[in-house]
């Protein structure tokens, strides 16, 4: 079994939850998945079977589409509801300071990486830091926001759509946001509604699946943003044994299909433009 397959993850999951409800349902352990998602999240979740594994890289490099939920007046600790509060205070905005301070984080930025993340520290995860109560300074990283706008306010909550690129945590940028506002919030749900070319409305429940009611996408459809280049017998030998061939495609990287069915992905080699190596083998 081969093939990418698109989940719409439900809330109380971890990414990690549904790889191993999959490995059950499908009797495989090659499963994996290419963006995760806090339990607290729900939306779109890729997922790689079989040689579809080797993939994982090319289709994270994507920006990703999320609706997030700011409940305003409540601080805590994760950054997200699920934490312990460590403030709850009346706070007042207005839809217009909003609308300009979402503005105000379009384009290139760095941020700072939740204390409750997975990133690593001197070998540590920051989250043992801040369960051990040990301060640790966390790091920064450069993120994107392609697009930020508002879609609806009231005196309790702040709803907003996003574009962003691959690494950006939306409850760091709900903490930037409410402090650029001098307000207090955190993230009440967070919904992944696109990642690259994949979207929410093109994905299954885990429910729909054990009940046999989905799709595995195809390399070619998973990957259509990329050239094809179809190959004859000859090529085919030569690039089953992984050797290094003529560049006939136009771009960097191709998919290699041989009977209209992919069998590698290549690209260009550095030594000499004019030549392309394996990047990706799927025979």
């Amino acid at each position: 079994m081969n093939g990418i397959l698109l989940v719409n993850k439900e809330e109380g999951y971890t990414s990690r939850d549904v790889v191993n409800i999959l490995t059950k349902e499908f009797n495989t352990k090659k499963i994996g998945h290419t963006g995760t998602l806090d339990p607290i999240a729900k939306g779109v979740l890729v997922v790689t079977i079989g040689k579809a594994t080797k993939l994982c890289d090319l289709l994270t490099s994507k920006y990703k589409e999320y609706t997030a939920t700011i409940k305003i007046g409540v601080k805590t600790d994760t950054l997200d509801i699920t934490g312990k509060i460590l403030e709850e205070r009346n706070c007042n905005t207005t839809e217009e300071e909003i609308i300009k301070v979402l503005n105000s984080f379009k384009g290139k930025s760095k941020q700072e990486v939740p204390l409750y993340s997975a990133v690593k520290v001197n070998g540590k995860k920051l989250y043992e830091y801040a369960r051990n109560n040990i301060e640790i300074k966390p790091p920064t990283k450069d993120i994107d926001i392609k697009e930020i706008s508002l879609m609806s306010y009231n005196n309790n909550s702040i709803v907003f759509r996003c574009i962003v690129s691959k690494g950006t945590y939306i409850r760091s940028l709900i903490r930037d946001i409410c402090n650029k506002l001098n307000i207090i919030g955190t993230m009440s749900e967070l919904i992944r509604t696109k990642q690259g070319i994949f979207n929410i409305e093109n994905s299954y429940t885990l429910e729909e699946i054990k009940n046999n009611k989905y799709k595995l996408l195809s390399y070619n459809e998973a990957l259509k943003d990329i050239e094809e280049y179809n190959i004859n017998e000859e090529l085919y030998k030569k690039v089953c044994n992984g050797s290094i061939i003529d560049k006939l495609f136009n771009n960097d990287i191709a998919l290699i299909k041989y009977n209209n069915e992919v069998i590698a992905i290549y690209k260009v080699y550095e030594k000499n433009k004019n030549k392309a190596k394996p990047y990706i083998m799927l025979v």
